[in-house]
């Protein structure tokens, strides 16, 4: 009797232990994949877990299906699990552990579905209070309320792949054209732009003084890396950077932003603005075909949801050369039109939205760059064109359909005598005596530009509002996060 009783414990200790190490085993087997990598299909059949987030919740009699997403994909992974596994826990915006069986599925409209043997809730989320609901499509403008929790919408983890996918395509285009990445500082002691637009960097504390400078000079956070950039031009013939940079302009409006991106570039041994169009043109270009390639699925959502028509827009501007116009033709187009401007269009004038606008239509709806603008409008650096009785530099600004003006650049002056005359004639000849040294120890003639990373996107994806295309957006009275 003791014989049988010990023999019942030790099959049942047994059994015990070869459940405990069976799953185990399947745990420790279990793959964790990406929503995006479960989609592909190419692990059917395979012990795997999958986190993310609920997207839609459905449950049934028999059965519970839920949708998942991780960010990974536009597209989210059905789960199949039996009611035995529902939770009221399980509402939309959760976050979840699935494990369970990858499995292609039967019905045509997913490739695959995930066979749920668990499902566990990581953190809730009450659908009540969350401003997000299942079966609404919200708007930009409404979404753009809670920057803390846009990202969970479809249109918004959309723009975020694009920009990552379009960030590492203008690097891309960078490396396999030979320019060298600079990480240009974010704070400095130039304007750049000369226009005074500054955010002032002192720092906080009883400790220091209000009258001292940190830096022992002004310090101000960067609105272009322009000036660095040219430093680096003396070594090196093609060199590039990409970052954020501030101006304080006191704007609410859609095309304003106080910190945004920017990519610039600069080109030595140059004379030619050609040679800088070129750039323009070839990075616009490899940077819209890889995100259209890439993010084929995120594109089609702002065309087909958020910018419905815009698509042919993006397709024609890719079949054609731009196109170039001076100055002085745009202001004859301009000037010839049957349009009425709000803002005047007389030579001489700084080309505002509205007119950008009207001619890129005037163009056939594609980009156009325009180049030799008046010399008094552009900063000291922009190279003289020694021309007359109408007095331009060789710069250049690139307008696109939608946004306007979306790069500007220039050819810099580095003819010694007229820079310093420049200079001297705006007080500045003591502030940037460094930059006039560029000139006097082996310099050559360069160019450069910046385009706006932010407005590219607009240009590609047709939104109207800079601020519905960066993760969270800073502007005057505004700054929550």
């Amino acid at each position: 009797m003791f014989q049988a009783a010990a023999k019942t414990l030790s099959s049942a200790s047994t059994s015990s232990v070869s459940r405990g190490i069976s799953s185990s085993l399947r745990h420790y087997c279990e793959k964790r994949l990406r929503v995006s990598e479960a989609l592909s299909g190419a692990d059917l059949g395979t012990n795997v877990k999958v986190q993310g987030w609920v997207r839609s919740v459905r449950p049934q009699k028999t059965n519970l299906f839920l949708h998942v997403n991780d960010g990974s994909s536009l597209q989210s992974l059905q789960v199949v699990a039996g009611s035995e596994l529902n939770d009221p826990s399980l509402t939309f915006g959760s976050a979840v552990e699935v494990t369970g069986i990858l499995k292609k599925s039967p019905r045509q409209t997913q490739p695959v579905e995930l066979e749920a043997e668990q499902i566990q809730v990581v953190g809730k989320c009450n659908p009540l209070d969350f401003p997000f609901k299942i079966k609404d499509r919200h708007s930009l403008e409404y979404i753009r309320q809670f920057p803390h929790l846009r990202c969970r919408t479809n249109a918004f983890s959309s723009l975020l792949r694009i920009r990552s996918e379009a960030t590492a395509a203008i690097h891309s285009y960078f490396k396999e054209n030979g320019f060298l990445q600079i990480h240009t500082p974010i704070i400095t002691s130039n304007d750049c732009e000369g226009a005074g637009e500054l955010f002032q960097v002192e720092p906080s504390g009883p400790e220091h003084e209000e009258d001292e400078n940190y830096f022992s000079v002004p310090a101000f956070l960067t609105v272009s890396g322009q000036l660095h950039l040219e430093v680096m031009s003396g070594a090196f013939s093609r060199v590039y950077t990409f970052g954020p940079t501030f101006r304080a302009e006191n704007s609410q409006s859609r095309r304003h932003l106080a910190e945004f991106y920017m990519v610039e570039a600069e080109v030595s041994f140059t004379q030619s603005l050609e040679d800088l169009t070129k750039v323009m043109e070839g990075m616009f270009r490899s940077a819209t075909e890889h995100v259209l390639a890439r993010c084929a699925e995120d594109v089609d959502l702002f065309h087909k949801h958020v910018t419905p028509g815009h698509r042919g827009t993006v397709e024609a501007m890719m079949k054609r050369r731009f196109p170039v116009i001076t100055y002085s033709e745009a202001i004859d187009i301009l000037n010839s039109s049957s349009e009425t401007f709000v803002f005047p269009t007389n030579w001489g004038c700084d080309l505002q939205t509205e007119h950008e606008k009207y001619l890129v239509k005037h163009c056939g709806n594609t980009p156009v760059f325009v180049t030799d603008y008046p010399y008094d409008l552009k900063p000291f650096y922009a190279r003289d064109n020694l021309d007359g009785p109408k007095h331009t530099a060789a710069a250049v600004d690139l307008l696109v359909p939608g946004v306007g003006e979306l790069c500007g650049g220039s050819l810099r002056e580095e003819r010694l005598d007229l820079l310093s005359a420049r200079l001297e004639a705006v007080g500045l000849e003591e502030t940037y005596s460094w930059y006039l040294d560029l000139r006097r120890f082996g310099s050559v003639p360069h160019g450069g530009f910046g385009l706006g990373f932010d407005r590219f996107l607009q240009c590609v994806l047709g939104v109207d509002n800079i601020k519905d295309v960066i993760p969270f957006p800073r502007f005057s009275h505004s700054c929550p996060l």
